[in-house]
């Protein structure tokens, strides 16, 4: 998880149940150092701790102890710190783990831009599940007769022009006629005009 939702009580909860979780550690975090293992400089590991968390809070809400990874990443330049509850793989399995995440990040950014789904209907794993998945049928919908009908719009566009035509009797390859969508101007919405 991302290191905005570090919260050390809900982490020791994942811990009690058997899990186990890959963090960012917060900034100024307070710790104390208690072992420390090997690690190869070379592949942008810098460190592999053993911790416990000191304060009174951090201390109380995770009182068994954690694994900090530090990583230099050569692309970016940048140190990440890392935190984890998993002491049986390596640290660099731990970095690669954590860059899977930002894959489920872009994922759902991409839903979000691309499936136009700006809430979730339900909130069951069914009813989730349901709407990503119809989504992405009408997304690979649209695609196909994008590729079929070698049209140059996007398929957002194309989304519009169905939402626009949907109740008409017109054959697809007609909806998307040229002469008809250079009439439609840039800001088209299929929102209905009240007053002109």
């Amino acid at each position: 998880m991302d290191r905005g939702y570090v919260a050390y009580k809900r982490l020791f909860r994942v811990h009690k149940s058997g899990a186990f979780f890959v963090t960012r550690a917060k900034r100024g975090m307070d710790f104390e150092r208690l072992s420390s293992r090997k690690v190869s400089k070379r592949k942008g590991l810098q460190c592999d701790q053993t911790i416990r968390l000191l304060g009174y809070y951090p201390s109380k809400d995770y009182p068994d102890t954690l694994r900090r990874i530090e990583f230099h990443d050569e692309i970016t330049s940048k140190t990440l710190t890392f935190l984890t509850n998993n002491s049986r793989v390596s640290a660099i399995i731990i970095t690669k783990l954590y860059k899977e995440r930002w894959k489920i990040e872009l994922f759902f950014k991409w839903i979000k831009q691309h499936l136009r789904i700006k809430k979730f209907y339900g909130t069951s794993r069914n009813a989730v599940y349901l709407q990503i998945w119809v989504a992405v049928c009408v997304y690979l919908l649209l695609a196909i007769i994008k590729a079929k009908l070698n049209l140059k719009i996007s398929l957002q566009t194309m989304s519009q022009v169905f939402a626009f035509g949907i109740f008409e009797k017109v054959p697809i390859n007609q909806l998307f006629d040229k002469s008809k969508l250079n009439k439609l101007s840039p800001e088209f919405s299929n929102q209905l005009i009240l007053f002109e």
